[in-house]
């Protein structure tokens, strides 16, 4: 199950793209598919058969997106986090190689497209949470058990 916790940020993109579906996309494809079907013959028209299409997705998105946004829980900063790693956290780690990464902690909504975000419901972010800067985490995974140890924590962007 999906965690409901979004950052601000995080919201105000989703509310942003629903406004633009809802208020630009959707009139102008609905534009297209009147103009196509007064064209006549609507099985062989494509223009018709493509926006009718692309219609039915602007109307499933903002419908996910509308329930989506009534059921979220946005969380802001607070200063109480600091020094510890909690839901919007920028947090850098380190293992045994020397190996690091970079990311934000965020809801599962706000990952897509974005390579240094991930989900609270990830193993790695689970098993982050409330740790402090120089502590280890034992994170699962399907390889088995790896140690990353924290070496910052910070709530504003670079």
């Amino acid at each position: 199950m999906k965690t409901n916790l979004i950052t601000r940020e995080g919201y105000l993109k989703l509310s942003a793209e629903l406004d633009h579906l809802w208020r630009v996309e959707r009139p102008e494809t609905t534009a297209k598919v009147s103009w196509a079907a007064s064209l006549g013959d609507r099985s062989e028209n494509a223009d018709y058969q493509y926006n009718k299409k692309r219609l039915r997705e602007i109307d499933r998105r903002v419908r996910y997106l509308r329930k989506r946004l009534e059921s979220v829980q946005v969380v802001d900063y607070n200063q109480q986090q600091d020094g510890k790693v909690f839901f919007g956290a920028w947090v850098e780690v380190e293992d045994d190689d020397g190996k690091t990464l970079s990311f934000r902690i965020v809801g599962p909504d706000e990952i897509y497209g974005r390579n240094d975000y991930i989900s609270i419901d990830s193993p790695m972010a689970r098993a982050l949470l409330k740790k402090s800067v120089d502590d280890e985490a034992e994170v699962s995974t399907p390889q088995g058990n790896h140690t990353w140890y924290i070496n910052a924590i910070r709530y504003q962007p670079k």
